[in-house]
């Protein structure tokens, strides 16, 4: 069931890049019975183009482009925006999954794929995404935890004053541990709470965001540890 209507009343735009113009088509067909506006680009470059030119709610990414891979296209993506992005990928390894969840994607489907759970997924995404970008939600209180200033109303990180860049699905989780600093949350917990689903994959996926998160807040070269594992239960923020 599409999330059109639930909170934003205006045109939910998509963009599917891929360069397997079948699977392009089959991707655009089910979104479209969903009410989605389809926006398809054959190639990298033409997709960067599409989100610099309108507005994009959600992109759906191959790896394999010609002229820009999807990676590529992604790192763009996140130096400005902070839309949704699921992989489409016959990349099938763990390590390719691993990869693109640290380039700053929020979801990854191997081909071939099920289009309607590519249509769930697409839908779960977009809900938590307008539910993020809701007033109430961005209202969120302004977090300051030594020397550490989290700020959800414009999705901004500092660390001792220098702007800390973080893909939306890090910053949630760091938003989520640090608003809770006496709470030990589990890989499941902060999978469900963040994603907004349950899946299998959860324990991994988080393990992979909490590594590339505390190296973006220097844990790896500094004695200062925000992020603190419980073994065995889960994570917990270190105040």
């Amino acid at each position: 069931m599409t999330v059109r209507g639930d909170w934003d009343l205006r045109r939910i735009t998509i963009l599917v890049a891929d360069d397997e113009v079948e699977i392009a088509d089959l991707v655009a067909l089910h979104l479209q019975k969903e009410g989605y506006y389809i926006i398809k680009a054959s190639d990298g470059k033409a997709a960067m183009q599409a989100v610099q030119s309108q507005t994009i709610d959600l992109a759906i990414l191959d790896i394999m482009m010609p002229e820009m891979d999807g990676y590529e296209v992604t790192r763009k993506i996140r130096e400005q925006y902070h839309l949704p992005i699921i992989f489409l990928s016959a990349k099938t390894s763990d390590l390719d999954k691993i990869t693109g969840l640290v380039m700053g994607a929020d979801d990854y489907m191997t081909k071939p794929f099920n289009p309607m759970e590519l249509v769930a997924r697409v839908n779960s995404q977009l809900r938590r995404s307008l539910q993020f970008n809701q007033p109430a939600v961005m209202n969120k209180a302004v977090l300051e935890l030594g020397g550490l200033v989290i700020s959800p109303d414009q999705h901004k990180i500092t660390l001792y004053g220098e702007d800390v860049e973080l893909t939306p699905k890090e910053f949630d989780i760091l938003y989520l541990l640090a608003s809770h600093p006496k709470q030990v949350f589990s890989a499941e917990s902060i999978f469900k709470q963040v994603w907004g689903e349950t899946y299998y994959e959860s324990g991994n996926t988080v393990m992979v965001h909490i590594r590339t998160l505390r190296k973006k807040l220097g844990e790896d070269t500094t004695k200062r540890k925000f992020i603190k594992t419980i073994w065995g239960v889960g994570y917990t923020f270190n105040d």
